[in-house]
């Protein structure tokens, strides 16, 4: 380094300044030289090299398979001088048709599977070539219709983009991430795109709309349906960002689910292990078996066995949808290079105009670059001609002078080009040279160059040529869509009771408040073994995917699910290590059913109403107010009843009376005090010399059964005449000998 402080500071630079261009300098070559493909070929710039690369090698599709490794290692000599790994597995991207809706490379040997993409075998394993798909982007190449740079060392030269026939930056998709950008390409059908892209050449304002009549939408490699409304795909066009929605195909096979197509780049092995976790947490008792069947003639097979043919197998498979990658989001994000060199998200429309303005530059090149050619061989045929009708003085020229090109380039008015061309026919060519043949192949390049004029001196014919390069293409690699759209509605996870077994189950609560649940509706709560100074309290039948209400006796409720509780076998265990209810309370109600069961909460104070069990329930531990007791009252056993019409409430009170009156009379709140059921003073309440000891529901075929001390008086509807009025009345006294009731039971 120079002691020069001249020097010195020409080479320092502030670290603020170094830094910000040093990072913006790799941002750059990120986003333009790695990560983004450009709309001409649709292709990233590895990608370009590694076809370019093999096509250099001779590896067409016709040619014979030859080492991966030996494609990589001029990959990497030549053009992109990074690591061999990494150029690999972008070659096995490349080649897997799976990924790729139309691979570019032949591979030959373990390339992966759709269970695992990584899995295929090291690069000196295998060996490829060029799909014949390739031609569509090399067929041109030589022909002067693209830029070329020098390689990273100087030495070669490789083209910056490849003349393609067709949109290929739709066809095959990529993903990519760049610095601050990203891009995300789905796949299309090659028909679709070809389309559209001709109306688009034929009527160059046509909207996205009118290009969407052609392309459908994006067409993945694999044949998982796309479930993504219409609406939403048009809108993706328009603003080159939005998201995709992939279901799984799948059918119903002697009472089997059968799964046959999964969404793109998901593992069916993934999905097998999804689906079990599950089962193995007892989240999906309605599936017995699962089997993966896939082989050879079916890649993807996979069998979701029911426990019965009565579960409904269209919901199980909407919540594996809702639950496993059956059913997968995608996120399109149109981002590419631009003809102007920049990186940019694009409108379908815009992406399509630009493809046909780089496909009319390189048409334009492809024709120019004939027409020179035909040109140069015209003007050597000239020269040739004139030397062919004097070829003894040619002859003689040659042998004598020192000199023989200015020689003859002065005698017969030759150009450089057109001596040196005479000079350096073969001898033994001179004496197949004849005039017939060289006039012919003069009138064939005469005509060819008036077709060629003509075809870029016209805009009508140059559209034609670009139409029929791409029929060509689809007639011979055009195939029909793989992704179909259908309608359907959004995959529904099961709620946590549609995944509980339904078991019959007994709830009970002792005294002291232990709850427990035991298996079946034929238990005998009272013969189950209690702590000792404990008994038996409450008990409530029901199913195991159902809550739980409990009433306390303060009128708050609570919830439990009761597939949580502890079993009967043993003592249970404290509702308050579960709830968390007032200082003082104990539990006065349990019940177990369906959400819209109705039932009657009453006070003895002679006040209630109709409610529901779904009205009771709540999460919050600390549970909610539901029945608000008058001063002195207390909370009766709530009374579940099936139905308000044709059903009669018989309210007791203690000293022996009786109201009977329709239940449709008792309003149906969620909450609160409720209405008076029958008439008592609240002084004798709060002292407790009169209160109401039961509230209980009948139908006109049932009967009441009445315990008085020993005695017991039955009460069938029809003996209840006496007793009917309206809801709020006094009532009339049980005959002599029930003026003191203990209990009522419905018969």
């Amino acid at each position: 380094m120079s002691d020069s402080p001249i020097m010195a500071a020409q080479e320092q630079l502030p670290l603020k300044q170094f830094t910000e261009k040093a990072y913006l300098d790799y941002s750059m070559y990120v986003i333009l030289d790695r990560a983004l493909p450009h709309v001409g070929d649709g292709l990233k710039p590895v990608q370009r090299r590694i076809v370019y690369a093999m096509s250099e090698l001779g590896l067409k599709a016709s040619a014979k398979y030859k080492k991966s490794a030996r494609t990589v290692g001029d990959v990497i000599g030549k053009f992109h001088p990074h690591g061999d790994s990494a150029s690999y597995e972008a070659m096995v991207i490349m080649a897997q048709p799976f990924s790729f809706r139309y691979p570019l490379v032949d591979g030959q040997g373990n390339w992966g599977s759709q269970d695992d993409p990584k899995s295929f075998a090291a690069m000196r394993y295998t060996e490829s070539r060029l799909s014949a798909f390739t031609e569509v982007l090399l067929d041109e190449l030589g022909q002067g219709t693209v830029n070329w740079q020098p390689n990273f060392d100087g030495t070669l030269d490789e083209p910056k983009v490849l003349p393609a026939k067709v949109p290929t930056v739709l066809l095959n998709g990529t993903t990519g991430i760049a610095v601050g950008m990203a891009t995300d390409i789905p796949a299309h059908n090659l028909k679709e795109v070809v389309d559209a892209t001709i109306h688009l050449l034929d009527n160059p304002k046509a909207s996205v709309e009118d290009l969407c009549e052609f392309i459908q939408g994006p067409d993945m490699a694999t044949r998982a349906h796309l479930i993504t409304p219409k609406a939403d795909i048009i809108k993706m066009y328009k603003t080159g960002r939005g998201s995709l929605k992939m279901r799984a195909v799948w059918h119903e096979e002697d009472g089997d689910v059968v799964i046959t197509a999964l969404p793109h780049q998901v593992s069916g092995a993934k999905i097998l292990e999804q689906i079990a976790a599950q089962m193995q947490a007892k989240k999906l008792p309605m599936v017995a078996d699962l089997r993966d069947e896939s082989d050879h003639e079916n890649p993807t097979r996979l069998v979701v066995a029911p426990r019965s043919n009565r579960i409904d197998m269209a919901g199980v498979m909407s919540h594996l949808c809702a639950t496993t990658d059956l059913e997968r989001n995608y996120r399109v994000n149109l981002n590419m290079i631009g003809m102007n060199g920049r990186p940019g998200v694009r409108s379908l429309n815009t992406i399509l105009t630009e493809w046909l303005s780089f496909r009319l530059e390189t048409v334009t090149r492809r024709l120019q670059h004939r027409l020179d050619w035909v040109d140069r061989r015209l003007h050597l045929l000239d020269g040739l001609l004139i030397a062919f009708l004097n070829l003894d003085e040619v002859i003689h020229i040659v042998r004598t002078e020192e000199h023989p090109r200015q020689e003859l380039m002065q005698r017969f008015g030759l150009s450089e080009d057109q001596a040196n061309y005479i000079l350096d026919t073969r001898l033994r060519q001179l004496a197949r040279l004849e005039e017939v043949k060289i006039r012919t192949e003069q009138e064939a390049l005469t005509a060819e160059k008036l077709k060629l004029e003509k075809t870029l001196g016209s805009p009508r014919m140059m559209k034609t040529l670009i139409k029929k390069d791409m029929l060509e293409v689809v007639k011979k690699h055009g195939d029909d869509r793989r992704s179909q759209f259908i309608a359907s509605s959004d995959a529904q996870a099961f709620s946590e009771e549609q995944l509980l077994t339904s078991e019959a189950i007994t709830v009970v609560v002792s005294e002291k408040g232990w709850i427990r649940s035991a298996k079946g509706h034929e238990v005998d709560p009272h013969g189950l073994n209690y702590k000792a100074g404990d008994s038996f309290k409450l008990a409530a039948q029901g199913k195991s995917n159902q809550s739980v209400i409990l009433l306390d006796s303060t009128g708050r409720s609570y919830t439990l699910p009761a597939h949580s509780l502890p079993s009967a076998r043993g003592q249970g265990e404290p509702v308050t290590g579960r709830l968390n209810p007032p200082s003082g309370a104990h539990m006065q109600g349990l019940m177990l059913g369906d959400q819209s069961q109705k039932v009657v909460l009453a006070s003895d104070a002679g006040y209630g109403f109709i409610t529901t069990l779904g009205d009771l329930a709540t999460k919050n531990k600390a549970g909610k107010a539901a029945l608000t007791l008058p001063k002195g009252g207390q909370v009766l056993p709530p009374l579940p009843i099936n139905q308000i019409e044709d059903t009669w409430l018989t309210v007791f009170t203690n000293e022996g009376r009786l109201l009977a009156f329709e239940a449709a009379q008792l309003p149906v709140l969620g909450r609160g005090k409720g209405n008076k059921l029958i008439s008592i003073s609240g002084a004798r309440v709060e002292s407790r010399e009169e209160y109401v000891i039961a509230v209980m529901a009948m139908r006109a075929d049932q009967t009441l059964k009445v315990e008085s001390g020993k005695r017991h008086i039955n009460l069938r509807f029809k003996d209840l005449e006496h007793y009917f009025g309206d809801r709020g009345k006094r009532g009339n006294k049980l005959p002599r000998g029930f003026q003191k009731i203990d209990n009522v039971e419905l018969n």
